[in-house]
């Protein structure tokens, strides 16, 4: 059964190696991108923080993907990220992703944020039209410093006009 729950200690290494193979299922860029943060390999520790949480997406134990919300690098202001949301490609097209999605923009409303900001690839089309219908809208360019030269694609989410 199907169960989306905040990362745990001992989900980092099946949860990087999950996100690994997702990214590189996806052609994404092993350099300038999540595949290379040194944050993939402890996640449970990199969102131990009161302003941030990763979910996993798990079904009877198996880690099948997730999503993460943290303040925006580098920056100044109420403004998070929504990081390393990727599911498997099992999922894809079920509303996973929506039902994914919707628990980390609750709980950036919950830590307070007014904002949530997102770098993709170009050639996500779907996760951008899940991006779109969940309120996002495309920006001219970066915000903060998140790392990630490798993402062209920058997004945003006004969250005090959408209780």
């Amino acid at each position: 059964m199907l169960k989306i729950r905040a990362v745990q200690p001992a989900d980092n290494k099946e949860l990087a190696a999950v996100l690994r193979s997702i990214l590189v299922e996806m052609g994404v860029p092993k350099v300038g991108t999540a595949y290379a943060d040194a944050a993939l390999d402890c996640m449970y520790e990199t969102y131990d923080t009161a302003s941030s949480q990763y979910f996993v997406v798990t079904d009877d134990d198996r880690i099948l993907g997730g999503a993460g919300i943290a303040p925006l690098a580098n920056y100044e202001g109420p403004v998070c990220e929504l990081q390393k949301m990727y599911i498997d490609s099992s999922l894809r097209g079920k509303g996973v992703g929506k039902q994914l999605m919707q628990t980390c923009l609750d709980f950036a409303r919950t830590a307070g944020f007014e904002q949530v900001y997102l770098e993709t690839m170009p050639y996500m089309q779907a996760a951008q039209q899940l991006y779109l219908k969940s309120g996002f809208y495309h920006i001219d360019g970066p915000m903060g410093n998140t790392g990630h030269c490798a993402c062209p694609v920058h997004m945003l989410k006004d969250l005090t006009n959408d209780a």
